[in-house]
């Protein structure tokens, strides 16, 4: 059979610098989520910004283990020295002993050992996509004798940044190379271009800001974090609601700083109306972020439409599913655009060039690669709408939202690979029986199925509270999300249709 079931723990796709590995069961997802010893010991990575890469943690065990002034400590390596500084900030509000970190051009923050303020030490970095490079600790631990060589892999021998740069002119040709901000990761891009926008508008008396559906969780976190109060952070649970959206400006109005939204939201993917949004963030002079990360910015025209498109680029463009990467692309036209392009890059962190280079020898596959995804894609969406066992199957070309994602793509068939669908039966037996690689992340070759609310939100769905939350944003917590590859389509649909039996 093509495909075969992954054991737990093993890297998806198989390179040391895999941004997913497989979790096969409904009991191993739940073992991760509560860090079951016997889960975690079988896992050898994880996603970049939820799991510390072994190569971070053998390199910062050997700098505890050597370095005096680390005994006793917990270390974190994080992506530049302005983010080991916010970590020892952060830290330091709540926690005694917080201090920087900085050897041998390494920088990051320690504290003494504690769990509790190891764990806001590891959210801190998940929101912000602060953790160090695998690639630059992989480079460290071979500097110090402790690895012999690193991951033998293709890179551009050229300039990254200009190549990478070069390819995304091809969608965002408004954008001069100064518009084009990379970051180590979408989340990164995203609290960079948030906090700048933010401290703008505060300065203007503007402080509340507008989730327009259910977004992904870090960028929620993001949201709720750094709004001024929480009377400051507006959720908007229906993002196709445009009266509703009018009249919430109508109420706040100038005190309204910006909008974030995602185009498609994840997970149910629906596409709000761009253009009306557009207006009225223009008329009430409100900023208006855009991740495209669910369908890929080559596939939709949208920075005409905002401040800024911001988004990963570990999906789609890094489709070999081995690096993590971002980008902030600002609009040049907007009146905020100087002031948002010098605030973004004093936020931003800098990319370890071999992620760069990497990168730089996949991205000018990306529209080869969606070619074969969108195709895939619109089989595997008719297929699982017509077998009598699915309930809701959403998709970019939902009857729901359809209309307008339209407006917004490239060409009709342009779709990204991501579905989302419920049963009308039991999840588990169904996640357990396919044969599919499972685990976290999207846009890569390789097809991906997960639990997602298990994944994203383990702590809604495992509480009533959290469940009633769920139901109000009309969110099943069985939602499956399944990401199509680039493998042969019957082969797809052959692993759905015998696990549906």
């Amino acid at each position: 059979m093509p495909f075969t079931h992954l054991p737990l723990g093993q890297r998806i796709p198989g390179s040391p610098h895999s941004v997913s590995c497989s979790l096969p069961t409904m009991r191993d997802v739940r073992g991760y989520e509560e860090r079951r010893p016997e889960t975690m010991r079988a896992l050898t990575s994880g996603y970049p910004r939820f799991v510390v890469h072994p190569f971070a943690r053998q390199l910062a065990a050997h700098f505890t283990a050597t370095l005096p002034a680390l005994a006793g400590r917990t270390l974190w390596l994080a992506t530049s020295e302005r983010m080991g500084r916010s970590l020892a900030a952060h830290l330091g509000a709540a926690a005694v002993g917080a201090e920087l970190f900085a050897h041998a051009g390494l920088h990051g923050a320690s504290h003494p050992t504690d769990a509790n303020t190891a764990a806001r030490a590891k959210t801190f970095l998940q929101n912000n996509g602060g953790f160090l490079s695998s690639r630059e600790a992989e480079d460290a631990l071979v500097g110090l004798g402790l690895l012999a060589a690193p991951h033998a892999e293709k890179y551009l021998a050229g300039d990254a940044p200009d190549e990478i740069r070069r390819v995304l002119r091809r969608a965002l040709p408004e954008c001069a190379d100064t518009d084009l901000l990379l970051a180590p990761s979408g989340m990164n891009a995203i609290h960079a271009a948030f906090r700048a926008s933010a401290d703008l508008q505060a300065a203007r008396g503007r402080t509340v800001w507008l989730q327009l559906g259910w977004l992904y969780l870090d960028t929620i976190a993001i949201l709720k974090k750094f709004t001024s109060t929480p009377a400051d952070y507006v959720y908007v649970r229906d993002p196709l609601d445009s009266e509703g959206i009018a009249r919430i400006f109508e109420k706040h109005g100038a005190r309204i700083a910006g909008v974030f939204a995602e185009l498609p939201t994840n997970p149910l993917i629906q596409t709000p109306d761009l253009a009306a949004l557009s207006s009225l963030c223009r008329q009430h002079g409100a900023h208006l972020f855009v991740d495209p990360s669910v369908a890929c910015l080559f596939n939709l025209d949208l920075l005409r439409h905002t401040d800024a498109v911001v988004s990963s680029l570990t999906k789609y463009t890094a489709s070999e599913g081995d690096l993590t990467a971002g980008l902030v692309a600002l609009n040049p036209a907007r009146p905020d655009a100087a002031e948002l392009r010098h605030r973004t890059a004093a936020w931003i962190d800098p990319v370890y060039p071999r992620d760069l280079a990497r990168l730089a020898t996949q991205i000018g596959e990306t529209e080869s690669v969606l070619k074969k995804i969108h195709a895939n894609t619109a089989a595997v969406a008719a297929f699982l709408s017509a077998h009598p066992k699915v309930r809701d199957v959403f998709w970019a070309l939902h009857p729901a939202s359809r209309e307008n994602y339209l407006r917004l793509a490239r060409s009709p068939d342009a779709t990204g690979g991501m579905i989302t669908f419920t049963l009308r039966g039991p999840m588990e037996p169904f996640h357990d029986k396919l044969r599919l690689p499972k685990g976290p992340s999207f846009g890569m070759k390789t097809t991906l199925i997960c639990p997602f609310m298990y994944l994203a939100h383990y702590d809604l769905v495992t509480t009533p509270a959290g469940l009633a939350e769920l139901a109000a944003s009309k969110l099943d917590p069985d939602l499956l999300r399944l990401c199509v590859g680039t493998e042969p389509v019957e082969e797809i649909i052959g692993a759905i249709a015998e696990a549906l039996g």
